[in-house]
């Protein structure tokens, strides 16, 4: 009789072969979403570290052209690092009462760069100070 009961009892212990299926299942689905929440936030942060660049690189733009020369500025270029940028600007007709004719120009700053196959770009506007022809 003690045999019996050893051999019942034996055929009692552990899982069976679908429990361990299941188990492993959920194991793989939820290893699988922490996986692509970890990429994904890693994708967020690259991007964030672009446009933070990008900000930068066109407030450096920005402060570079706090005055321009009469005839404007009309320049662009490229990084490096992918980064493409274009400097414009275009005079503001103001008339001040009793100063004649003020000199002001409309700055446009464009910084673009390409995240993968999509185009993301940063535009800065601000209105300087027009200097003379050979100014800057």
């Amino acid at each position: 009789m003690s045999s019996r009961n050893d051999s019942a009892a034996s055929g009692q212990r552990g899982f069976s072969l679908l429990e361990m299926m299941v188990a492993i299942s959920i194991l793989a689905l939820a290893l699988g979403a922490l996986y692509q929440a970890a990429s994904g936030a890693t994708r967020n942060v690259r991007t964030g570290e672009r446009y933070a660049y990008g900000v930068e690189m066109a407030r450096s733009l920005l402060a570079d052209h706090g005055v321009v020369p009469a005839e404007g500025v009309n320049a662009e270029g490229e990084t490096a690092s992918g980064y493409m940028w274009r400097v414009q600007t275009s005079p503001i007709e103001l008339e001040r009462t009793g100063l004649g004719q003020a000199r002001m120009h409309a700055l446009e700053v464009v910084v673009a760069w390409f995240d993968g196959s999509k185009r993301r770009e940063i535009v800065l506007h601000s209105v300087v100070e027009g200097g003379d022809s050979g100014s800057r």
